[in-house]
């Protein structure tokens, strides 16, 4: 024979709802001096817990969610990205095209000066700031 399952009194059944509008399971089993496991099982045994549980959630879900959508509707730009993004299905898309040119072109006097500078030691096949070895000895 084994223990007699745990369960919760009216008192404990109803305060599982306004729990649940800050705390998991987890940390409600914690509440109530419960192991996590102890706790799953009795939402699964009795389905009032479990229904508390839910509406305690849905409650705090819809007070936030309402909260959200009226800092959006007054132009928050953050809550109308979030709102769309998880209501709505928006998505942040970024790509980069590559044609396959491997050219740049820049138009500008440092961009010149640099490119004269690049032709000229090209020309030498030396290095910046290195001096051409003399060769002719």
């Amino acid at each position: 024979m084994g223990r007699p399952p745990i369960t919760l009194d009216d008192h404990q059944r109803s305060e599982v709802e306004t729990l649940a509008a800050l705390l998991n399971q987890e940390q409600i089993a914690d509440y109530f001096g419960i192991a996590r496991n102890t706790f799953r099982a009795i939402c699964e045994r009795d389905p009032e817990v479990l229904a508390h549980y839910k509406r305690g959630k849905a409650k705090a879900i819809a007070h936030v969610a309402h909260g959200l959508l009226q800092k959006a509707r007054a132009g928050c730009t953050t809550s109308s990205i979030f709102y769309l993004k998880t209501q709505a299905g928006w998505q942040e898309t970024s790509g980069i095209e590559h044609s396959g040119e491997t050219s740049v072109t820049h138009k500008g006097q440092a961009t010149d000066a640099l490119a004269k500078l690049l032709d000229q030691i090209a020309e030498r096949k030396q290095r910046i700031g290195v001096e051409a070895p003399d060769r002719t000895t």
